[in-house]
């Protein structure tokens, strides 16, 4: 499992990318990729590269929401696989999320 991140170049926009198993064992990495940028931003967790997740994750996802400012919060979920998008789905995530 890898987390890594990258801000635009305008500084408007944090992009999360996370490889391989997306679960409790991610939970630092995946904090320490967001918690010291303001919350203000567009925030994107690419999970190209995610084969699993599971429900620490989901709980992850909506700490960083949470951080973004909740119900106003800008975080978009993309690239996810058809197992991903299923987890998402039954968990009512993409009511909380734009997935893509």
């Amino acid at each position: 499992m890898t987390v890594t991140s990258e801000l635009s170049s305008d500084r408007q926009q944090l992009t999360i990318f996370i490889e391989g198993r997306f679960d409790f064992g991610a939970h630092q990495d995946f904090r320490a990729a967001y918690q010291d940028r303001p919350g203000n931003l567009n925030y994107v967790v690419d999970l190209r590269g995610t084969q699993y997740l599971d429900s620490s994750a989901l709980g992850m996802l909506l700490l960083l929401r949470d951080h973004a400012g909740g119900d106003s919060a800008r975080v978009r979920l993309i690239n996810c696989t058809p197992d991903v998008i299923k987890i998402l789905t039954i968990s009512n995530f993409s009511k909380l999320f734009q997935l893509g």
